[in-house]
């Protein structure tokens, strides 16, 4: 799936709709592009490479599958940067909020979350994204990674936001409380990346907004 979201970007093909589509069939089993990242999928698959590779095989499709997620972060971190310059934003001094940090919805457990990718990946950019995570712990954030988490009440001025964990209390934000974080700039300067495709596209971008979603 991300392999053909990655593709559809170029295609100018919105990867939700696909889904949608092929949701309409009976036996569909709901993918979707995402992160892949965590205790098991992220990592487990190494050890099975490497114990193949001790008995003389070498492994094609898992190999490629986990080169593939493990590329998803900077492929996010890129489509930040092309939607700022679009939005005529200057990039070093751009000002990314990242909304949610942990490896799975509504859960604290942030070891091996590839959230962190999309923020390493900023910061080549010179970009210092602003993280906040209220399921997260803040220590162990700090200790981690070297984040510093912030409260959502204390965002403002932003000029992109990252939906990057579909926490509920992220999906349950109304549209005046996402608004309320970015500065007062013009709708086609503030640029909103949905990595979980949460978001009704026709009415953001309706309203105006700088659009991308995974």
């Amino acid at each position: 799936m991300n392999e053909l979201a990655m593709v559809f970007d170029r295609l100018s093909i919105d990867t939700k709709e696909v889904v949608e589509a092929m949701n309409t069939k009976w036996n569909a089993l709901g993918f979707t592009p995402g992160l892949v990242g965590g205790h098991c999928i992220g990592v487990d698959p190494y050890y099975f490479i490497y114990e193949a590779e001790k008995l003389g095989y070498h492994s094609q499709i898992i190999l490629s599958g986990r080169k593939i997620n493990d590329g998803m972060g900077k492929f996010i971190a890129d489509a930040v940067i092309k939607k700022l310059i679009l939005a005529n934003k200057i990039v070093r001094q751009a000002k990314v909020v990242i909304l949610g940090l942990t490896f799975k919805e509504n859960t604290p457990y942030i070891r091996n979350s590839k959230v962190v990718d999309i923020i390493d990946s900023l910061k080549e950019y010179s970009i210092k994204p602003i993280v906040v995570d209220p399921e997260a712990d803040v220590l162990e954030a700090k200790y981690e990674y070297g984040i510093d988490l912030v409260d959502i009440k204390d965002v403002k001025d932003a000029d992109c936001i990252v939906l990057a964990v579909a926490h509920d209390s992220f999906k349950q934000m109304s549209w005046n409380e996402i608004n309320s974080l970015y500065g007062d700039y013009k709708y086609n300067e503030k640029v909103l990346i949905d990595v979980k495709s949460i978001f009704d596209r026709n009415e953001i971008e309706n309203k105006g907004f700088s659009y991308w979603r995974l």
